[in-house]
């Protein structure tokens, strides 16, 4: 795990864009999960500026859903099928049958999500998953008790988070209260995750997360396990970490760990 602390959300953004460009450099088939709501906004804007001005192809790139509403159709304003399309998809050559998404009204639940899975497995995995957090340490829609090894999957949502997301809808009886949503083992399983958070308000998840006990009451905390889970945080999100002096000082000196190494040995 490695805490990277930025001065504000654009370079939140910026750290993560860079971290997926030299990856697919590396990699031009790069597997891709994707996650929703207004944190991830600025790194896809980031990799549409990329596609642009012709630093990125997605041709080759294959992008899953973290996650999805049940009982949402596609084509809602609300889906998050309508948010990757709207914000992302449409803006790059990524082809139509690289898509992979949760079906908010699949014929029959535990079917789909195992389907689901199957096709992860398929692609070769995710190779960078993108998260977000929850005020109570949620990835994807794994509330607090979510099973640490859990699998993709139906979710109840919980009052907080329904809470949350009552601003997107018009109507208080239209907040879905269920979801489907990769598991929290099938989030471990990814190569590379960016757990990105910015603002006051998610302090105090993020300081449980990094700093806390590996606990299923903030999901978030299991990601202390990935070794190459990056939690890339703005300096208010930071503002209740203990050892966030060392954090900076680490991020700011890892590339010099070869230099003190090559001193040594002269």
């Amino acid at each position: 795990m490695e805490v990277i602390i930025k001065k504000d959300y654009s370079e939140i953004c910026e750290e993560a864009v860079n971290v997926i460009h030299r990856s697919w450099h590396k990699k031009r088939n790069l597997v891709l999960g994707l996650a929703t709501g207004k944190t991830p906004l600025g790194v896809y804007e980031g990799l549409i500026r990329l596609y642009s001005e012709r630093k990125m192809d997605f041709s080759d790139v294959s992008a899953f859903s973290l996650d999805e509403y049940l009982g949402l159709p596609e084509d809602h304003p609300q889906s998050f099928a309508f948010y990757m399309q709207h914000n992302f998809f449409r803006h790059i050559n990524i082809p139509r049958d690289n898509i992979f998404r949760l079906d908010a009204l699949p014929g029959d639940i535990e079917t789909h999500c195992r389907e689901y899975e199957k096709k992860i497995q398929s692609a070769g995995g995710i190779d960078i998953q993108i998260l977000g957090i929850g005020k109570n340490g949620h990835i994807g829609f794994n509330e607090p008790s979510s099973s640490l090894s859990s699998r993709t999957r139906v979710k109840t949502l919980t009052q907080e988070t329904i809470e949350a997301n009552a601003h997107f809808f018009r109507d208080r009886e239209d907040i879905p209260r269920y979801c489907l949503t990769m598991g929290i083992g099938t989030i471990m399983e990814s190569r590379k995750i960016l757990l990105l958070a910015s603002g006051k308000e998610k302090a105090e998840a993020i300081r449980q997360s990094i700093e806390g006990s590996i606990t299923a009451s903030i999901p978030a905390s299991i990601l202390q396990l990935h070794p190459q889970a990056k939690f890339i945080i703005d300096a208010e999100a930071a503002s209740q970490l203990t050892q966030r002096k060392y954090y900076e000082w680490v991020y700011d000196h890892k590339d010099k760990v070869d230099a003190f190494l090559a001193n040594k040995k002269k």
